[in-house]
């Protein structure tokens, strides 16, 4: 779930346990629709777990960056119900809450796949300004006759109605 859309933005996969936190956030990527383009990290309690490559500046208090490739699913939340942070964009703080539905047997078959089962809502365009920026930009786009209309069409580069999501 993307903390703070309302109505809420959301979407349900299927991943390994045994899936890694950096091929969690490709695959969380790919489903929410976004590129890859910004720094991520993952929240645990107090432990944060990103790509330790990325030289994060350290300040007194901050807590130790945990590499994401040596961490599995099933080790930050091993039972249902476990709910963990996962924020994209820095500057944009896309904040979501994702939560354990359920485990499933291990299967071979799907042993390294994510599948996308349900969600709601598009994905917010990446650099738009983090919830509320979306927010603003729906009432944009909404209003033919504001200001910033025209340039926020033009910037999106392509028709957009947040209404929609696209399993695919």
């Amino acid at each position: 779930v993307l903390l703070g859309s309302e109505p809420p933005v959301w979407r349900r996969l299927q991943v390994p346990g045994d899936a890694t936190l950096d091929w969690l956030h490709a695959a969380l990527q790919v489903a929410i629709g976004w590129t890859n383009s910004h720094l991520h990290q993952f929240r645990v309690g107090a432990d944060c777990y990103s790509d330790t490559r990325h030289n994060f500046a350290e300040y007194e208090g901050d807590p130790e960056i945990l590499e994401a490739r040596k961490f599995t699913l099933r080790q930050i939340a091993p039972r249902e119900q476990d709910a963990f942070g996962y924020e994209y964009d820095f500057g944009d703080s896309w904040e979501h809450e994702i939560t354990v539905d359920k485990i499933l047997p291990s299967d071979e078959a799907t042993a390294t796949t994510a599948l996308c089962l349900d969600g709601a809502r598009a994905c917010p365009p990446e650099d738009c300004g983090g919830v509320s920026g979306y927010v603003d930009l729906l009432k944009i786009l909404k209003n033919r006759k504001h200001k910033e209309h025209k340039s926020m069409m033009a910037w999106l580069g392509r028709p957009f109605n947040a209404e929609v999501f696209d399993i695919n």
